[in-house]
């Protein structure tokens, strides 16, 4: 029994640290994002984009797909195809689920 629960609570902890990193990665990657959308989303970058503040995570995920594959943006999104492209397509969804946190 004591063995079982070692386990257990071993476990639990291996699963909190993996959600814990992905969160960190998420705050790290949108550390470069402030200057144009804001500390918590809330800014319209370039005066032209929606604040992404309030949007789900699949909504972020899929627009930022759409800046790399040039299915998504308006006349200024070099900006963000120029960001995005350096981001791998994990970065891409911890950083959607960070912003859909504001």
């Amino acid at each position: 029994m004591r063995y079982l629960t070692c386990v257990g609570v071993l476990f639990l902890v291996l699963v909190m640290g993996a959600f814990a990193t992905a969160q960190a990665d998420g705050r790290s990657v949108y550390a470069k994002c402030i200057g144009c959308h804001g500390v918590d989303g809330s800014k319209a970058a370039l005066g032209a984009s929606p604040p992404v503040k309030g949007q789900s995570a699949d909504e972020l995920e899929k627009k930022m797909h759409g800046y790399v594959d040039g299915s998504y943006g308006g006349s200024k999104k070099v900006i963000m195809v120029n960001m995005l492209k350096k981001l791998s397509p994990e970065e891409i969804r911890e950083v959607a689920e960070y912003m859909a946190e504001f």
